[in-house]
């Protein structure tokens, strides 16, 4: 599905017919649903005619250690002191393009990607794309669908990592934060807990179901939902909130990264987590990476595992 503008911003979504939803990761916009002017649906497979462009070429920039360790140090004396068991700090590499434009990089949103969901946006110079494997709620009729995505090691540690203990720990953090969360709406169904292959990387997933005892309003499940536990502090208050946007912006986060992005089509709502994404602004590029630090957590895993996410983005969009 495409939308093309002008494109008309609502505070709550349409009663029928199409809108998506981009919001940033604090939720601040205030119209974030925007109507299209005209939509282009798709074939399998088929890129559409404004992303036919040059693939870029992109010079790198990888972040430096020193102040991912102030902020690891900063999150680790907050889990030892009590007041925090987990946060999602972010670093970002950051390119200059060369030669092409990054909207030939929209190409790769077309092809089959197995669980890897599609999404993107272009305004003017900036704009994002991204293949997100975890998504934020579905919802259709009364039944909300959702998972717990957490865990994560390379594909070739498939066998340790299903015995590792941190990494189970990590992962059943975010799944009984989410089932607690999700108890007040009605009637819960955790699934088995499985191991997701994404190309170089492998990640704990468990698939959630809730029969809802109401109507619910989407804007209402978005602030609920997000950020998940996978991206968020636990526990998720306004001040472990605070501090992890804090930690975000001095890291150089982008805004959009784990932001909401969803796509409304009479009565039917689909919202990803917006991760494994690129965006750029002009002639500067930004690949974003997370991980959640509890108190098991090393400084030289967790930046081998920010280097691993970041690697597996640019490879699936060939930069």
């Amino acid at each position: 599905m495409v939308g093309k503008g002008p494109f008309e911003s609502l505070s709550g979504p349409p009663e029928k017919g199409v809108a998506f939803y981009r919001n940033d990761f604090s939720l601040s916009c205030s119209r974030p649903w925007h109507v299209p002017s005209r939509i282009e649906i798709l074939e399998e497979g088929e890129t559409p005619d404004f992303l036919r462009e040059e693939h870029p070429e992109i010079l790198w920039e990888e972040p430096e250690v020193e102040p991912f360790a102030e902020v690891f140090a900063e999150v680790s004396q907050a889990i030892r002191g009590g007041s925090i068991e987990k946060s999602v700090p972010v670093v970002t590499a950051i390119g200059q393009i060369c030669k092409g434009s990054c909207k030939g990089l929209g190409s790769a949103l077309a092809r089959g990607n197995g669980p890897l969901r599609p999404y993107g946006w272009i305004d003017g110079v900036e704009g994002v794309v991204g293949l997100s494997p975890e998504l934020l709620f579905g919802l259709n009729g009364g039944v909300l669908h959702t998972m717990a995505l957490a865990g994560t090691a390379r594909v070739e540690e498939r066998e340790a990592f299903g015995a590792d203990e941190k990494e189970i720990r990590e992962h059943e953090f975010v799944a009984q934060t989410l089932l607690a969360k999700l108890s007040d709406l009605g009637q819960t169904n955790r699934h088995s807990r499985d191991i997701m292959e994404l190309g170089p990387l492998v990640h704990y997933h468990s698939a959630i179901d809730v029969e809802l005892r109401k109507k619910e309003s989407i804007n209402r499940l978005v602030s609920l939902l997000h950020p998940t536990p996978a991206l968020g502090p636990l526990p998720r208050t306004a001040e472990t909130l605070g501090d992890l946007v804090s930690w975000r912006h001095r890291l150089g986060c982008p805004r959009w990264f784990g932001a909401p992005f969803g796509l409304f089509r009479d009565g039917v709502f689909e919202v990803l987590v917006g991760i494994r994404m690129i965006r750029w602004q002009g002639s500067q590029v930004e690949v974003p990476s997370g991980c959640g630090v509890i108190e098991e957590s090393r400084l030289v895993n967790e930046w081998r595992e920010l280097r691993l996410k970041r690697e597996s983005v640019r490879s699936i969009f060939g930069v």
